[in-house]
């Protein structure tokens, strides 16, 4: 596991907990972060991913309703939900994380933490985000617009 997987992993449960918990005092969070990873560009990092998730949460549980057909998210599992809403997070707003890395990183944590079947649907959701993000890349040339001089 590389160091940021390790990152997401203590975002992934700070996240979970705040499920549980909303009002998660901000010294224990930091705490928390500190007593599992000691690299503090990690730890920045981890936060940086927590406080993402809960900045743009509005946003983001709304694009992944919009994605996750016939799946609302309060009826999700905890852990589903937040691998999602982690994985989302990095291909909407982190600019520093390449979508196929966001995409892979979300589903390796849904291997690790979830059901049998949470990765295939991590993979499904957050690649229908993913296309609908991604600018249009319809080629307009083709052989007949070619001309030999």
């Amino acid at each position: 596991m590389t160091n940021r997987s390790r990152a997401r992993e203590v975002a992934l449960q700070l996240l979970f907990q705040r499920d549980h918990n909303p009002v998660l005092d901000r010294v224990a969070l930091e705490r928390f972060v500190q007593d599992r990873l000691s690299d503090p560009n990690l730890q920045s990092f981890c936060r940086t991913l927590y406080d993402g998730v809960v900045g743009h949460a509005e946003e983001i549980d709304d694009r992944l309703t919009q994605a996750a057909e016939n799946w609302r998210l309060p009826r999700m599992a905890g852990v589903d939900r937040n691998v999602l809403r982690l994985g989302a997070f990095e291909l909407l707003y982190s600019s520093e994380t390449p979508a196929g890395v966001a995409l892979n990183e979300a589903i390796e944590l849904a291997r690790r933490f979830g059901s049998a079947d949470l990765p295939a649907f991590v993979n499904g959701v957050l690649d229908q985000i993913r296309r609908s993000q991604a600018p249009s890349t319809t080629d307009h040339t083709d052989d007949t617009d070619k001309k030999d001089i």
